[in-house]
């Protein structure tokens, strides 16, 4: 899982990094809110850890311009400042959580895999969504049969698990540990080049409509927007 963080304070920033990257993240540091709004725009992230004080650009604005931009990445503010008035009012600007310095780190961890874990629930295809489109591709998730263009393709049953993965979510970019944790579970090496591999055969598979998925440089899979 990708994370951003932004901290102005290098001992801590590095300190945060560690530790996280310790539990299994990769890392981002930003040390300002034009930093952050930079890395933003150009990678994705599956959860921003924002520090309220920051230097120039504020963790709040921070916040303001993403939402203002249609970036929907969950947000965890980070604050001394525990008032409910502070609280109430980061959430309102649009973060997706609130915690409070000091924390324990256990908790800052608990706090991201929640935010995670609502994000794939809220991107997870709903249970009546029987049948999956994009472009010339079709999938059935009851019958498991695919077209693609009108002819039938065979997938495997770790093909399907990425084609429903992408379908279901057409317009998110899918980074490499998200399509590992989420079809061959937190077990698998997260070094491998599986997904590379598995992304490979279904572009060769689904023939000419294969070239609907999207490779993001440096950070995953998607399916391309203008494909429809």
């Amino acid at each position: 899982m990708n994370l951003l963080v932004v901290e102005d304070e290098r001992r801590v920033a590095d300190v945060r990094q560690r530790g996280l990257r310790a539990e299994g993240f990769t890392v981002i540091l930003a040390a300002d809110g034009e930093a952050a709004r930079k890395q933003l725009e150009k990678d994705h992230f599956d959860v921003v850890v924002l520090d309220l004080m920051l230097p120039g650009i504020s963790g709040q604005e921070v916040c303001q311009r993403m939402r203002a931009r249609q970036n929907f990445t969950p947000v965890l503010m980070l604050s001394a400042l525990d008032q409910t008035d502070d609280r109430v009012s980061g959430l309102q600007l649009g973060a997706d959580d609130y915690l409070v310095k000091p924390f324990d780190f256990d908790e800052l961890v608990a706090r991201i895999q929640a935010l995670v874990r609502r994000a794939r629930l809220a991107s997870a295809p709903r249970a009546d969504a029987r049948v999956l489109r994009f472009g010339g591709v079709v999938y059935d998730t009851r019958s498991l049969e695919v077209t693609s263009d009108g002819e039938p393709v065979v997938l495997t049953d770790t093909e399907r698990g990425v084609l429903h993965l992408l379908l279901a979510a057409p317009d998110r970019i899918h980074s490499r540990e998200r399509i590992l944790n989420a079809v061959w579970g937190s077990t698998e090496d997260p070094l491998t080049n599986i997904v590379d591999v598995y992304i490979a055969r279904l572009r060769k598979k689904l023939g000419e409509s294969g070239r609907m998925i999207e490779t993001v440089r440096g950070t995953g899979y998607r399916l391309k927007p203008d494909h429809r």
